[in-house]
């Protein structure tokens, strides 16, 4: 029996990489029974006697996992989010930051087509990109196609982790992974006039090697769903929101009706970005104002 990863699994194959080896392997019987379902990034037990015919025989412990994309034991999420066409919306970039950080995966924003901006538009990046980092978040401008230096800087920042890409369809996910590893040759789409949004290129995931990292190209998609968040956690998402929490009146302050709220202070005098606490309002409300899921009991 021996140990890897899975960088790989298309229509109920698994490919399992140790020692610099690739196995095609599948799942036991016994996986269904527990309701298992192994993911690219699964650390495996595995026994193969060739590489074509191997079995796993199981899963370690994640780290964390993620629907969408289908991934698991991910230490960087990478929004990519584009300046223009379609336009750049902190909404979304906030959203992803607040999944992200809801996974414990430490988010990258990496913004294309900056050469597309105008020098007003361009300014207005850049006060994105000096918020964001000043609350604890990388954020790389690049132009487009992007350049040698941006996509340097964004492996440096994943160094021997593993990372996946996410955020708005039609950004450039897929033609970012292209330049980074131009062997692959993944299939990119045109933006779609009528919808603003690109077309879904990509079909499967599939971890790629890229200097000492592991990068994950993944579907294109424009937003994610907050059911696994509650509201009472909520404001632990937030960077900005936790460095000034323990100077609200109230322990367990939800920065909304309390009064002496250090956090709605700070978004009057500008501290707090404005549209970041309104982000947050409407975070709230989505996740309060959600029906509760009842699970259906077995007979």
């Amino acid at each position: 029996m021996r140990k890897g990863q899975i960088r790989k699994a298309i229509s109920g194959f698994y490919y399992v990489y140790v020692d610099g080896q690739t196995f095609q392997t599948r799942g036991r019987g016994n996986f269904r029974v527990k309701n298992m379902s192994p993911l690219v990034g699964d650390y495996v037990d595995f026994e193969s006697d060739n590489k074509t015919e191997g079995i796993l025989i199981d899963i370690y412990p994640r780290k964390n996992e993620l629907i969408r994309p289908t991934v698991a034991n991910i230490d960087y999420g990478i929004i990519v989010m584009s300046a223009v066409e379609p336009d750049f919306s902190s909404y979304l970039v906030d959203r992803f930051l607040v999944y992200l950080e809801d996974k414990r995966i430490k988010p990258i924003i990496y913004v294309t087509k900056m050469d597309l901006l105008d020098e007003k538009t361009t300014a207005e990046m850049k006060a994105f990109k000096i918020y964001y980092e000043s609350i604890g978040y990388k954020m790389i401008l690049s132009d487009y196609p992007a350049s040698e230096t941006s996509l340097n800087t964004l492996i440096q920042v994943i160094g021997k982790g593993a990372a996946v890409f996410m955020g708005q369809s039609g950004a450039g996910k897929s033609t970012l992974l292209n330049q980074l590893m131009p062997e692959l040759e993944l299939e990119t789409g045109e933006i779609s006039t009528a919808l603003g949004r690109g077309r879904h290129t990509t079909r499967h995931v599939e971890l790629h090697p890229i200097g000492d990292a592991l990068i994950a190209d993944t579907p294109g998609f424009s937003t994610i769903d907050l059911v696994d968040i509650e509201e009472a956690d909520l404001p632990s998402l937030f960077p900005d929101f936790v460095a000034l929490r323990d100077e609200c009146r109230f322990s367990g302050c939800m920065h909304i009706n309390e009064p002496n709220c250090r956090i709605k202070a700070a978004v009057e005098t500008g501290e707090i970005a404005k549209y970041r606490y309104d982000h947050y309002l409407q975070f709230y409300e989505e996740i309060n104002t959600r029906k509760p899921m009842y699970v259906k009991k077995k007979k």
